[in-house]
């Protein structure tokens, strides 16, 4: 292929099929297809999503023999001087809609064109790109019903194949060098609680595509299944859908049509990425605005508390299981997710925050924007109608959703020897030696809960 060398600067499309930017890099000359480890992003992300991150680096280099170039450095830096490795004046990228991820890319493009190289920023990680749904006003939806509406309404395009690409080769580093800049900027609540990454999830396209085929054969019965954890009722695909190993496009074209559940929740991840677009301050402070004077504890009980969370030990089996299941796979149902976080903000009075940080610590597939709302939703203090009443209560949610206690006892050993309904309740003492007894009960804390966000709600 003759033409000017282009360099691919991947990020979060770490494939090479259904890939719109690879394809406008390729058409005209040879691509350098580069990588770049940015330390200032890479050091407060948790270790386990930046281990699954290079494994997939690893396996996307692999897939194009080789000649994937990943370097560690300011973006800028690192893009100027491959430019001038192989004669390329023109760097394309998939857009990013993310906070940090918008910043860089404007601060990037004002140093390559000082240099003159023209940054190019094309399609999006998601079916529909944040910011383009909007009211008939021109303004952005607030509530999910009426963007999923709306969101549905619009042409997502269809999967495109690989494309043909003339790849060019420079110098590079060792992915595995991102596993060491993860994690250097760690919350002090996080006290003695490990930072060692669980056995990452299957990296790469192929892996991707592999779960994509997996969840066909399951995705009729997705409605059904979806909110039982002790069973394979979930896709498996937020993973690779993070990195980008897999586009959300090639998901729907082959599930969209039978699993009108599934359809709906890579809805809610579009339009939490919507909410963040439109709000980057909401990453890290209340989207509701009455709710940014609710009380939280921050004490040294409040801290012990939350080492005990994020242990698994309250003495409460569904959400200890959960947590020991994010402890040990880097992974949790998202039905879970829901009573552990709910756990945190109305029984323990804790900061979402603090929960929100140490999920993407732990979580292979940490996404900030439906980490960070889904996180607020729970809490009261995000979209949709005032959620601020909804406390799930961990033991009616084992028993509508576990329960065999298949779940629990898979996760806490100490209740393995129990039948349901005891293993679902809390039990401590004799019944199940070295198991915790409950840090708090449940119905004193629910009314505290509701009286605080009431509090809240009051100073408006």
């Amino acid at each position: 292929m003759n033409g000017a060398a282009t360099i691919h600067w991947f990020r979060r499309d770490l494939r090479t099929s259904d890939h719109p930017a690879l394809e406008a890099a390729a058409a005209t000359g040879g691509v350098l297809g580069a990588f770049v480890g940015d330390p200032t992003l890479l050091a407060p992300a948790g270790p386990t999503r930046v281990a699954h991150l290079a494994a997939s680096v690893r396996a996307l280099d692999a897939s194009i023999g080789g000649r994937l170039v990943v370097r560690v450095g300011r973006p800028e830096e690192v893009l100027v001087g491959l430019a001038g490795d192989v004669g390329a004046r023109r760097v394309v990228a998939t857009a990013d809609f993310g906070p940090a991820g918008r910043a860089r890319d404007e601060r990037v493009a004002r140093h390559l064109r000082a240099r003159g190289i023209d940054l190019e920023l094309l399609d999006a990680p998601y079916a529909v790109a944040p910011g383009t749904v909007r009211t008939t006003a021109g303004e952005p939806y607030r509530v999910f019903s009426a963007y999923r509406r709306a969101w549905a309404a619009l042409d997502r395009g269809r999967a495109g194949p690989a494309c043909a690409v003339d790849w060019l080769d420079a110098p590079g580093e060792d992915p595995s060098r991102l596993v060491d800049l993860a994690g250097s900027i760690r919350p002090d609540y996080f006290a003695d609680l490990p930072d060692e990454p669980p056995a990452t999830t299957p990296a790469g396209e192929v892996a991707a595509h592999a779960a994509l085929e997996a969840f066909r054969a399951r995705a009729e019965r997705y409605g059904e299944t979806r909110d039982r954890p002790a069973l394979e009722g979930t896709s498996r695909l937020s993973p690779h859908l993070k990195v980008g190993a897999i586009h959300p496009r090639t998901v729907l074209d082959a599930v969209g049509g039978v699993a009108g559940a599934f359809v709906d929740e890579v809805a809610w991840r579009e339009f939490y990425a919507d909410v963040l677009y439109h709000d980057p301050a909401s990453a890290r402070a209340a989207w509701r605005g009455t709710a940014r004077a609710l009380r939280v504890d921050r004490d040294g009980r409040a801290r012990e508390r939350f080492v005990a969370w994020a242990r698994g030990r309250t003495g409460y089996p569904l959400v200890d299981a959960g947590m020991r299941q994010l402890l040990t796979e880097g992974w949790m149902h998202n039905r879970v997710r829901m009573v552990c976080a709910s756990f945190l903000v109305k029984h323990l009075h804790l900061d979402w925050r603090w929960g929100a940080r140490w999920f993407l610590w732990r979580l292979v597939d940490g996404d900030l924007a439906s980490n960070q709302h889904g996180w607020q939703w729970v809490a009261g203090t995000g979209t949709d109608a005032a959620p601020f009443f909804r406390v799930f209560n961990p033991v009616r949610q084992a028993e509508r959703f576990d329960p065999e206690g298949r779940y629990v006892r898979r996760h806490v050993p100490e209740l393995a020897h129990l039948e349901a309904p005891e293993c679902l309740r809390p039990v401590g003492g004799l019944l199940a030696p070295g198991y915790p007894a409950p840090i708090v009960d449940l119905e004193v804390e629910r009314r505290e809960a509701l009286a605080r966000h009431a509090e809240a709600r009051g100073r408006r």
